[in-house]
């Protein structure tokens, strides 16, 4: 399915990482997800029943810099 939001408020829209870059619909591998992908970090926040969640803590999983991994930055909480 694919996002369907007012195009004015997509107009006003931006990514909450620090570039608050535009989004754009879908993502590169699925350009009709429902998802806002930011243009700047690639970072991918869903759209839940027509509403986006354009939390930094709930873009989806494997989306955004690879310094978002926490395996990355050296944090290894609960791994032992």
């Amino acid at each position: 399915m694919v996002v369907n939001l007012d195009p004015q408020l997509m107009g006003i829209l931006v990514c909450p990482c620090a570039a608050h870059a535009e989004l754009r619909t879908g993502t590169a591998a699925d350009p009709h997800a429902d998802v806002l992908t930011c243009t700047e970090c690639g970072r991918s926040f869903p759209v839940t029943d027509g509403i986006p969640v354009l939390l930094l803590d709930e873009a989806l999983p494997g989306t955004g810099p690879q310094s978002d991994d926490p395996a990355s930055r050296g944090d290894h909480r609960g791994l032992g």
